[in-house]
């Protein structure tokens, strides 16, 4: 039996790596992996993941809606709340500074993210941060609102 690297069997597919990742993590792609860790898929599966047209077939979920999930849990320790300042936006990226405390830390993401996201001025988010990669983040906005009043009566009656 042959097999493949996620990132070979993404380009035979056709697809993008990440997507391929994804497919992965979702169950709907059957891999194997090295002792290291790495995932190998063999060519048979490859050729399951094809439809007779040649194109792939993706077993995923439909995608989320615009409005962004709520951040349930992650990997990432740091985590830093803070209040977006600034957006701007510059074809396909868009800069998002965000002020923490007495802090400002500035992002460049792309501009599909700020529009999915609802990113603006005032706007609650919170910035990831994992090695030299900054993402950000928002709380559904009920979850904001409701999070901010207990806060809010924590301190009132502290």
């Amino acid at each position: 039996m042959d097999w493949l690297s996620a990132r070979e069997a993404a380009k035979r597919l056709g697809v993008g790596y990440s997507t391929f990742k994804q497919w992965i993590y979702q169950g709907s792609v059957r891999t194997t992996r090295t002792r290291g860790g790495h995932h190998r898929v063999s060519t048979a599966e490859v050729d399951r993941l094809l439809d007779e047209s040649g194109r792939p077939t993706p077993r995923v979920s439909p995608p989320r809606p615009t409005a962004g999930p709520a951040i349930v849990a992650l990997s990432t320790r740091n985590q830093l709340r803070g209040i977006i300042e600034e957006v701007r936006t510059d074809g396909l990226l868009a800069q998002v500074r965000l002020r923490v405390g007495d802090n400002v830390l500035t992002a460049v993401i792309t501009r599909d993210a700020v529009t999915s996201l609802r990113l603006k001025r005032g706007r609650p988010a919170i910035a990831l941060i994992k090695s030299t990669e900054v993402m950000i983040g928002c709380e559904p906005e009920e979850r904001a609102v409701r999070r901010r009043r207990l806060e809010a009566k924590a301190r009132g009656s502290g």
